[in-house]
């Protein structure tokens, strides 16, 4: 199960250090509106359910502090394969086609020991910061 804070669920973004203080900061500056996630790796060995629409996450820097809270406000499952552009450009990554986006994540996934084949169901979710802590920016805190 995912951590909770003041029993809303926690998005940590990539993995632990740099990389997750990067996604941070791109959140929190506008540019990051979105994210991807693995439903068999991050939500079905988790036991979490997908989010939907409305829900508030609690965005957490790489201490595991409270930086922001957000809003989910698209979710849509669907094939590696079939990731598109515009979700692509959503996560602020500074991609420059939807096929660097694959190739990228799909790196991305097997350096966590989970190998993506065309099939495999992303989590394409969208967000806001509807609630920032002031003055608080992911790598003010390292």
């Amino acid at each position: 199960m995912w951590p909770r804070i003041d029993g809303l669920r926690v998005l940590e973004l990539g993995t632990p250090g740099e990389f997750r203080t990067q996604l941070t900061d791109l959140t929190l500056a506008g540019e990051k509106t979105a994210t991807a996630g693995l439903l068999p790796l991050d939500y079905h060995a988790e036991g979490e359910e997908v989010e939907h629409v409305g829900e508030r996450l609690v965005l957490v820097d790489d201490a595991g502090a409270r930086v922001a809270e957000i809003e989910v406000t698209r979710v849509e499952l669907t094939p590696f394969a079939a990731v598109t552009w515009e979700f692509a450009q959503a996560e602020g990554e500074g991609f420059r086609s939807v096929e660097h986006w694959r190739e990228g994540n799909r790196r991305y996934w097997k350096s966590q020991g989970y190998a993506v084949d065309d099939s495999t169901t992303v989590v394409c979710l969208w967000f806001r910061v509807v609630d920032q802590e002031v003055g608080r920016r992911s790598s003010d805190a390292t």
